[in-house]
Protein backbone atom coordinates (compact mmCIF):
# COMPACT_ATOMS: atom_id res chain seq x y z
CA UNK A 1 0.00 0.00 0.00
CA UNK A 2 1.78 3.18 -1.32
CA UNK A 3 2.60 5.49 2.02
CA UNK A 4 2.25 3.05 4.56
CA UNK A 5 4.31 -0.35 3.16
CA UNK A 6 7.18 1.20 2.41
CA UNK A 7 7.49 3.13 5.09
CA UNK A 8 7.44 0.11 6.85
CA UNK A 9 10.28 -1.35 5.61
CA UNK A 10 12.23 -3.50 7.58
CA UNK A 11 15.31 -3.17 5.64
CA UNK A 12 15.27 0.70 6.24
CA UNK A 13 13.96 0.55 9.47
CA UNK A 14 17.13 -1.30 10.18
CA UNK A 15 19.52 0.89 8.10
CA UNK A 16 18.32 4.08 10.06
CA UNK A 17 18.15 2.29 13.84
CA UNK A 18 22.08 1.87 12.44
CA UNK A 19 23.10 5.28 11.71
CA UNK A 20 21.20 6.66 14.69
CA UNK A 21 23.38 4.25 16.42
CA UNK A 22 26.85 5.49 14.62
CA UNK A 23 26.06 9.31 14.57
CA UNK A 24 25.16 9.87 18.15
CA UNK A 25 27.04 10.57 20.76
CA UNK A 26 25.42 13.35 23.13
CA UNK A 27 23.00 12.67 25.55
CA UNK A 28 19.67 14.20 24.12
CA UNK A 29 16.05 14.07 24.81
CA UNK A 30 13.40 14.47 21.90
CA UNK A 31 10.00 15.65 22.90
CA UNK A 32 6.86 14.23 20.49
CA UNK A 33 4.14 17.18 20.60
CA UNK A 34 1.72 14.79 18.97
CA UNK A 35 -0.26 12.74 20.47
CA UNK A 36 -0.06 10.01 16.87
CA UNK A 37 3.87 9.82 17.36
CA UNK A 38 3.17 8.67 21.21
CA UNK A 39 1.49 5.45 19.81
CA UNK A 40 3.31 5.40 16.73
CA UNK A 41 6.91 5.50 18.97
CA UNK A 42 5.01 3.02 21.54
CA UNK A 43 3.37 0.66 18.60
CA UNK A 44 6.07 -0.13 16.74
CA UNK A 45 9.06 0.09 19.35
CA UNK A 46 10.88 2.86 18.34
CA UNK A 47 12.44 3.14 21.96
CA UNK A 48 14.26 0.08 21.56
CA UNK A 49 15.53 0.35 18.66
CA UNK A 50 17.53 3.88 19.40
CA UNK A 51 21.13 3.90 21.29
CA UNK A 52 20.64 4.71 25.50
CA UNK A 53 21.84 8.11 25.11
CA UNK A 54 18.77 9.57 23.34
CA UNK A 55 15.63 9.79 25.64
CA UNK A 56 12.11 9.65 23.71
CA UNK A 57 9.72 12.14 25.94
CA UNK A 58 5.91 12.41 25.52
CA UNK A 59 4.56 15.97 25.46
CA UNK A 60 1.00 18.01 25.46
CA UNK A 61 0.17 16.42 21.90
CA UNK A 62 -3.07 14.98 22.89
CA UNK A 63 -6.01 17.44 22.45
CA UNK A 64 -8.30 15.53 24.51
CA UNK A 65 -5.64 15.27 27.31
CA UNK A 66 -4.82 18.97 27.64
CA UNK A 67 -8.40 20.37 27.33
CA UNK A 68 -9.19 21.68 30.90
CA UNK A 69 -11.66 19.94 33.04
CA UNK A 70 -13.60 23.18 33.02
CA UNK A 71 -14.26 23.04 29.60
CA UNK A 72 -15.79 19.38 30.25
CA UNK A 73 -17.80 20.80 33.27
CA UNK A 74 -19.38 23.91 31.03
CA UNK A 75 -20.36 20.62 28.62
CA UNK A 76 -22.06 18.94 31.30
CA UNK A 77 -23.81 22.52 32.42
CA UNK A 78 -25.19 22.80 29.03
CA UNK A 79 -26.31 19.65 28.44
CA UNK A 80 -28.23 19.96 31.32
CA UNK A 81 -30.62 22.72 29.53
CA UNK A 82 -33.79 21.76 28.30
CA UNK A 83 -34.04 20.91 24.59
CA UNK A 84 -30.75 20.79 24.14
CA UNK A 85 -28.34 18.27 22.28
CA UNK A 86 -24.58 18.00 22.69
CA UNK A 87 -22.57 16.65 19.91
CA UNK A 88 -18.63 15.49 20.26
CA UNK A 89 -16.15 13.43 19.28
CA UNK A 90 -16.21 9.74 20.83
CA UNK A 91 -13.08 10.49 22.82
CA UNK A 92 -14.83 13.24 24.98
CA UNK A 93 -17.65 11.34 26.27
CA UNK A 94 -15.59 9.60 28.82
CA UNK A 95 -13.07 12.52 29.71
CA UNK A 96 -13.82 13.30 33.68
CA UNK A 97 -15.04 16.40 34.43
CA UNK A 98 -14.75 17.53 38.10
CA UNK A 99 -18.10 15.89 39.30
CA UNK A 100 -19.36 13.85 36.15
CA UNK A 101 -18.88 12.51 32.28
CA UNK A 102 -20.93 13.48 29.66
CA UNK A 103 -21.31 9.05 29.46
CA UNK A 104 -23.24 9.35 33.09
CA UNK A 105 -25.41 12.40 31.92
CA UNK A 106 -25.77 11.03 29.24
CA UNK A 107 -27.01 7.73 30.81
CA UNK A 108 -29.25 10.14 33.18
CA UNK A 109 -31.43 11.04 30.03
CA UNK A 110 -29.18 14.39 28.59
CA UNK A 111 -29.45 14.70 24.77
CA UNK A 112 -25.45 13.52 24.06
CA UNK A 113 -24.87 11.89 20.58
CA UNK A 114 -21.40 11.27 18.66
CA UNK A 115 -20.55 12.81 15.80
CA UNK A 116 -17.80 12.60 12.84
CA UNK A 117 -17.90 16.18 11.66
CA UNK A 118 -19.51 19.46 12.53
CA UNK A 119 -21.54 19.20 9.74
CA UNK A 120 -23.33 16.40 11.44
CA UNK A 121 -24.48 18.65 14.17
CA UNK A 122 -25.62 21.24 11.75
CA UNK A 123 -27.88 18.73 10.13
CA UNK A 124 -29.01 18.04 13.27
CA UNK A 125 -29.84 21.54 13.93
CA UNK A 126 -31.52 21.55 10.76
CA UNK A 127 -33.38 18.35 11.38
CA UNK A 128 -34.51 19.78 15.11
CA UNK A 129 -35.67 23.43 14.90
CA UNK A 130 -37.00 23.41 18.17
CA UNK A 131 -33.62 22.05 19.61
CA UNK A 132 -30.58 24.09 20.50
CA UNK A 133 -27.47 21.92 18.69
CA UNK A 134 -24.33 21.91 20.72
CA UNK A 135 -20.85 21.47 19.01
CA UNK A 136 -18.08 20.15 21.06
CA UNK A 137 -14.62 21.48 19.43
CA UNK A 138 -11.81 20.51 20.51
CA UNK A 139 -8.34 19.93 19.03
CA UNK A 140 -5.27 21.85 17.14
CA UNK A 141 -4.59 23.75 14.10
CA UNK A 142 -5.52 20.11 12.10
CA UNK A 143 -9.04 20.47 13.21
CA UNK A 144 -10.04 24.06 13.61
CA UNK A 145 -10.29 24.64 10.05
CA UNK A 146 -13.47 22.38 9.86
CA UNK A 147 -14.88 23.99 12.52
CA UNK A 148 -14.38 27.36 10.82
CA UNK A 149 -15.80 26.07 7.67
CA UNK A 150 -18.97 24.60 9.45
CA UNK A 151 -19.36 28.07 11.46
CA UNK A 152 -19.12 30.12 7.84
CA UNK A 153 -21.81 27.57 6.53
CA UNK A 154 -23.91 28.01 9.23
CA UNK A 155 -23.70 31.79 9.08
CA UNK A 156 -24.86 31.03 5.59
CA UNK A 157 -27.64 28.87 6.23
CA UNK A 158 -29.31 31.39 9.25
CA UNK A 159 -29.11 28.43 11.62
CA UNK A 160 -30.34 30.31 14.96
CA UNK A 161 -30.62 27.17 17.11
CA UNK A 162 -26.50 26.11 16.63
CA UNK A 163 -23.32 26.97 18.43
CA UNK A 164 -20.31 25.48 19.00
CA UNK A 165 -18.55 25.00 22.23
CA UNK A 166 -14.45 26.03 21.47
CA UNK A 167 -11.53 24.65 22.87
CA UNK A 168 -9.19 24.78 19.93
CA UNK A 169 -5.70 24.96 21.11
CA UNK A 170 -2.54 26.01 19.07
CA UNK A 171 0.77 23.98 19.34
CA UNK A 172 3.75 26.52 19.36
CA UNK A 173 2.91 28.15 23.02
CA UNK A 174 3.30 24.52 24.75
CA UNK A 175 6.16 23.99 23.53
CA UNK A 176 7.66 27.51 24.38
CA UNK A 177 6.17 27.01 27.86
CA UNK A 178 7.65 23.77 27.94
CA UNK A 179 11.00 25.03 27.68
CA UNK A 180 10.94 28.16 29.29
CA UNK A 181 9.46 25.53 32.74
CA UNK A 182 12.80 24.13 32.19
CA UNK A 183 11.87 20.83 30.99
CA UNK A 184 14.92 19.26 29.94
CA UNK A 185 14.28 18.83 25.96
CA UNK A 186 16.90 19.11 23.22
CA UNK A 187 14.77 18.75 19.80
CA UNK A 188 10.87 18.18 19.61
CA UNK A 189 9.04 16.05 17.02
CA UNK A 190 6.42 18.23 15.67
CA UNK A 191 3.14 17.23 14.54
CA UNK A 192 2.78 16.32 11.10
CA UNK A 193 -0.79 17.12 10.65
CA UNK A 194 -0.92 20.43 12.36
CA UNK A 195 2.10 21.24 10.17
CA UNK A 196 -0.07 20.63 6.98
CA UNK A 197 -2.11 23.69 7.93
CA UNK A 198 0.30 25.80 9.27
CA UNK A 199 3.82 25.26 7.80
CA UNK A 200 7.17 25.63 9.69
CA UNK A 201 7.54 29.13 10.24
CA UNK A 202 5.71 29.13 13.05
CA UNK A 203 8.32 26.73 14.61
CA UNK A 204 11.19 29.02 13.81
CA UNK A 205 11.61 30.90 17.48
CA UNK A 206 11.93 27.61 18.83
CA UNK A 207 15.29 27.60 16.79
CA UNK A 208 16.48 31.38 17.02
CA UNK A 209 15.17 32.02 20.29
CA UNK A 210 15.89 28.76 22.20
CA UNK A 211 18.56 26.93 19.80
CA UNK A 212 16.29 23.95 20.08
CA UNK A 213 15.85 21.42 17.36
CA UNK A 214 12.46 20.91 15.22
CA UNK A 215 11.29 18.17 12.81
CA UNK A 216 8.13 17.86 11.46
CA UNK A 217 7.26 14.10 11.33
CA UNK A 218 5.07 11.39 10.08
CA UNK A 219 4.06 8.51 11.60
CA UNK A 220 5.42 5.40 10.24
CA UNK A 221 8.39 3.93 11.99
CA UNK A 222 10.52 4.63 8.82
CA UNK A 223 9.03 8.35 9.40
CA UNK A 224 9.81 8.57 13.22
CA UNK A 225 13.54 7.01 12.94
CA UNK A 226 14.72 8.95 9.90
CA UNK A 227 12.91 12.56 11.78
CA UNK A 228 15.18 11.25 15.15
CA UNK A 229 17.78 11.11 12.29
CA UNK A 230 18.12 14.51 10.96
CA UNK A 231 17.59 16.04 15.31
CA UNK A 232 20.55 13.88 16.20
CA UNK A 233 22.30 15.28 13.04
CA UNK A 234 21.30 18.50 13.67
CA UNK A 235 22.22 18.57 17.63
CA UNK A 236 25.61 16.41 16.78
CA UNK A 237 26.44 19.30 14.54
CA UNK A 238 25.47 22.06 16.72
CA UNK A 239 23.33 23.52 14.33
CA UNK A 240 19.66 23.42 15.03
CA UNK A 241 16.84 23.93 12.69
CA UNK A 242 13.54 23.94 11.68
CA UNK A 243 13.72 20.68 8.77
CA UNK A 244 10.64 18.83 7.31
CA UNK A 245 10.61 15.34 7.08
CA UNK A 246 6.78 14.31 6.41
CA UNK A 247 7.33 16.09 2.81
CA UNK A 248 5.23 14.12 1.18
CA UNK A 249 2.73 15.61 2.79
CA UNK A 250 3.62 19.18 4.53
CA UNK A 251 4.75 22.10 2.69
CA UNK A 252 6.34 24.86 4.28
CA UNK A 253 3.93 27.49 3.72
CA UNK A 254 1.44 25.21 4.60
CA UNK A 255 -2.37 25.37 3.46
CA UNK A 256 -2.82 28.77 2.79
CA UNK A 257 -6.69 28.03 2.28
CA UNK A 258 -7.54 26.58 5.33
CA UNK A 259 -5.03 29.84 7.36
CA UNK A 260 -7.79 31.71 5.68
CA UNK A 261 -10.52 30.07 6.90
CA UNK A 262 -9.00 30.49 10.73
CA UNK A 263 -8.12 33.75 10.40
CA UNK A 264 -11.90 34.53 9.47
CA UNK A 265 -13.60 33.22 12.30
CA UNK A 266 -10.84 32.92 15.20
CA UNK A 267 -8.63 35.17 17.03
CA UNK A 268 -6.04 34.37 19.58
CA UNK A 269 -6.54 33.93 23.66
CA UNK A 270 -5.11 32.38 26.26
CA UNK A 271 -6.41 29.29 27.98
CA UNK A 272 -5.67 26.79 30.44
CA UNK A 273 -3.68 23.43 29.63
CA UNK A 274 -4.35 20.67 31.26
CA UNK A 275 -0.92 20.45 33.55
CA UNK A 276 0.53 23.60 32.14
CA UNK A 277 -2.30 25.82 33.17
CA UNK A 278 -2.76 29.48 31.38
CA UNK A 279 -0.96 30.05 28.02
CA UNK A 280 -0.98 33.36 26.24
CA UNK A 281 -2.06 33.46 22.60
CA UNK A 282 -2.67 29.45 22.78
CA UNK A 283 -6.42 29.23 22.08
CA UNK A 284 -8.78 29.81 19.12
CA UNK A 285 -11.70 31.92 20.18
CA UNK A 286 -14.24 32.65 18.22
CA UNK A 287 -14.55 36.21 17.17
CA UNK A 288 -17.46 39.26 18.04
CA UNK A 289 -18.57 38.70 14.27
CA UNK A 290 -19.96 35.26 14.60
CA UNK A 291 -20.37 35.46 18.38
CA UNK A 292 -24.47 34.08 17.75
CA UNK A 293 -22.33 30.96 17.03
CA UNK A 294 -20.41 31.04 20.18
CA UNK A 295 -22.28 28.93 22.91
CA UNK A 296 -20.29 30.41 25.27
CA UNK A 297 -22.19 33.33 24.62
CA UNK A 298 -25.48 31.83 24.07
CA UNK A 299 -25.30 29.93 27.45
CA UNK A 300 -23.99 32.08 29.93
CA UNK A 301 -23.77 29.34 32.15
CA UNK A 302 -21.76 29.17 35.50
CA UNK A 303 -19.58 26.00 36.75
CA UNK A 304 -18.86 25.01 40.15
CA UNK A 305 -15.56 24.87 41.46
CA UNK A 306 -13.20 22.37 39.22
CA UNK A 307 -11.23 20.02 41.07
CA UNK A 308 -8.87 17.82 39.22
CA UNK A 309 -9.27 13.66 40.05
CA UNK A 310 -7.43 12.49 43.05
CA UNK A 311 -4.36 10.76 42.60
CA UNK A 312 -3.96 11.78 38.76
CA UNK A 313 -0.77 12.92 37.94
CA UNK A 314 -2.05 13.48 34.07
CA UNK A 315 -0.52 16.88 34.11
CA UNK A 316 2.87 15.76 35.15
CA UNK A 317 2.83 13.15 32.06
CA UNK A 318 1.48 15.57 29.83
CA UNK A 319 4.96 17.61 30.52
CA UNK A 320 7.29 14.65 30.59
CA UNK A 321 7.97 15.22 34.25
CA UNK A 322 6.50 11.58 35.14
CA UNK A 323 5.95 7.99 33.22
CA UNK A 324 2.13 6.78 33.36
CA UNK A 325 3.25 3.82 35.03
CA UNK A 326 4.17 6.19 37.84
CA UNK A 327 1.22 6.76 38.86
CA UNK A 328 -0.52 5.02 41.76
CA UNK A 329 -3.99 4.22 39.66
CA UNK A 330 -2.22 3.44 36.47
CA UNK A 331 -4.20 -0.14 35.51
CA UNK A 332 -5.11 -0.48 39.22
CA UNK A 333 -7.54 2.07 38.86
CA UNK A 334 -7.36 3.87 36.32
CA UNK A 335 -8.03 2.08 33.16
CA UNK A 336 -9.24 2.33 29.25
CA UNK A 337 -12.77 1.22 30.00
CA UNK A 338 -12.83 3.18 33.49
CA UNK A 339 -10.44 6.64 33.15
CA UNK A 340 -9.61 8.50 36.35
CA UNK A 341 -8.28 10.50 34.03
CA UNK A 342 -7.82 12.34 30.84
CA UNK A 343 -4.68 11.04 29.55
CA UNK A 344 -6.03 7.67 29.88
CA UNK A 345 -9.14 8.24 27.59
CA UNK A 346 -8.11 8.96 23.86
CA UNK A 347 -6.14 6.14 21.99
CA UNK A 348 -3.37 9.35 22.01
CA UNK A 349 -3.54 9.73 25.56
CA UNK A 350 0.34 8.42 26.85
CA UNK A 351 -1.84 6.37 29.91
CA UNK A 352 -3.88 4.52 26.93
CA UNK A 353 -0.74 4.41 24.89
CA UNK A 354 1.36 2.42 27.93
CA UNK A 355 -1.51 0.64 29.09
CA UNK A 356 -2.32 -0.88 25.22
CA UNK A 357 1.71 -1.53 24.27
CA UNK A 358 3.00 -2.23 27.68
CA UNK A 359 5.50 0.14 27.64
CA UNK A 360 7.75 0.93 31.11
Amino acid sequence: MKYVSEYRDLKQIKELSSLIHKISKKNISIMEVCGSHTMAIHRFGIKDLLPKNINLISGPGCPVCVTAIDFIDKAIEISKIKDTVITTFGDLIKVPGSYSTLEKEKAKGADVRIVYSILESMDLAVLYPSKNIVFLAIGFETTAPATAAGIIKAEEMNLKNFSVLCAHKVMPPPMQAIIEEGIKTDGFLAPGHVSVITGIDMYRFIVNKFKKAVVVSGFEPVDVLQSIYMIVKQLEANKPDVEIQYTRVVKPEGNQKAKALLEEVFEYSEANWRGLGTIPNSALTIKSKFEKFNAEKVFPIKIQKTREPKGCICGQVLKGLKLPSECKLFKKVCTPENPTGACMVSSEGACNVYYRYGAN
